[in-house]
């Protein structure tokens, strides 16, 4: 062992490392390792904080498995996009465009609740301010990332982010509808749905019919979509 320590040239093994890193193919570096750790390293740290905004903050309240998943896949591919395109020359035109089109994303099936919007456009954001976030200083990305986290804490812990359901009702006692009687209409659709209703709106009104449509805004005891709260006939399915 100790001839081999006395026969080992420290230079020729720095030289073919520089080789190694020289190496490329079709004009692209075969292995470069220094990029290689800050892409690791980077990712890592966007990808936790991603994680304690939707572990914490979003998933606690809504458990919300399918949201759950969306959210960190949009975290880690648009990050690695964005880590990889780094240097090219991308104004930030560019990234406010990428921005914009993923933050209007409707999936077919359903839309997309506020809330999760909100959830999706913060870690877009966060993500696109990893991914290009070399030309700062890491104290600065790091301090960003914590006042994003103390931010969304702070809105849920007063419960900001806490919206009304809705749901439809076609009423059948015409005579409640009218404005001077609103909290007996209150009243009677809270002992009739068991509903903690908030407030209500009244829309069209059909007099031959005596049916009036109603939008009743409660207080849910899930934070759980319910996609059939506003249909009003079995064709709308």
């Amino acid at each position: 062992m100790k001839l081999l320590q006395d026969t080992f040239d420290t230079s020729i093994a720095n030289e073919f490392a520089t080789q190694m890193s020289d190496m490329d193919f079709l004009g692209v570096p075969v292995f470069d390792g220094p990029s290689l750790w800050n892409l690791l390293i980077r990712f890592a740290f966007n990808l936790v904080v991603c994680w304690v905004i939707i572990h914490f903050f979003y998933y606690r309240k809504s458990r919300r498995r399918d949201y759950y998943f969306t959210f960190m896949m949009f975290s880690a591919s648009i990050f690695l996009l964005l880590f990889l395109l780094q240097n090219l020359a991308i104004e930030i035109g560019f990234a406010l465009g990428l921005f914009a089109i993923f933050g209007m994303i409707r999936y077919r099936t359903t839309t997309v609740p506020i809330r999760e919007m909100t959830y999706l456009f913060a870690i877009i954001a966060i993500s696109i301010i990893n991914g290009f976030g070399m030309t700062t200083s890491y104290t600065a990305l790091i301090v960003t990332n914590i006042l994003l986290i103390l931010l969304t804490w702070l809105l849920e812990s007063l419960g900001l982010s806490r919206q009304l359901a809705t749901k439809l009702i076609i009423y059948d006692k015409i005579e409640l509808v009218h404005e001077s009687r609103r909290s007996e209409l209150v009243d009677d659709l809270k002992q009739r749905t068991g509903l903690d209703i908030d407030h209500v709106m009244v829309g069209h009104i059909n007099y031959l019919k005596d049916i009036a449509f109603i939008k009743v805004f409660y207080h849910a005891s899930t934070t759980e979509d319910n996609d059939i709260d506003m249909i009003t006939k079995l064709k709308q399915q």
